[in-house]
């Protein structure tokens, strides 16, 4: 588990763009299924979540159609509600970051850390950008 003051400024780079930390498979198996569209990222400390995948992820949501929630869970962190995640990720393994998109309960659309690692962000929120005009 990281410590909270390490973690803490990498929870609010996406919360403070209105994403919802989920913290228990509790939040996340009653919120995620029942929205329209959501968006869930698995954050992580790693150089690619910092540098690829959460402003990638944030830079999507400058898009004309947007998931209706933005949820995110703390690999490393939020076991609980990571286990719970990635069991919503099935058939892709286990992998922080990821980002995946939902809807109507259904994972429609899944960026894995192999699809983030070595990306740039605008890569990033231009492949989101498609999967929100796709299915949003």
């Amino acid at each position: 588990m990281y410590p909270a003051k390490l973690v803490k400024p990498m929870r609010e780079d996406l919360t403070s763009v209105g994403f919802v930390e989920l913290k228990d498979s509790s939040d996340v198996n009653t919120q995620v299924p029942n929205c329209e569209t959501a968006v869930l990222i698995v954050n992580s400390v790693c150089g690619c979540a910092a540098a690829n995948a959460r402003p990638g992820v944030k830079h999507s949501l400058e898009n004309e159609k947007t998931p209706t929630k933005l949820f995110t869970v703390f690999a490393g962190v939020d076991k609980e509600a990571t286990d719970a995640a990635r069991s919503l990720m099935v058939p892709f393994p286990p992998s922080s970051p990821c980002i995946a998109v939902f809807k109507n309960g259904e994972l429609v659309h899944m960026l894995e850390r192999h699809h983030i690692e070595g990306r740039t962000a605008e890569i990033i929120s231009e492949n989101l950008k498609q999967a929100y005009d796709q299915y949003c």
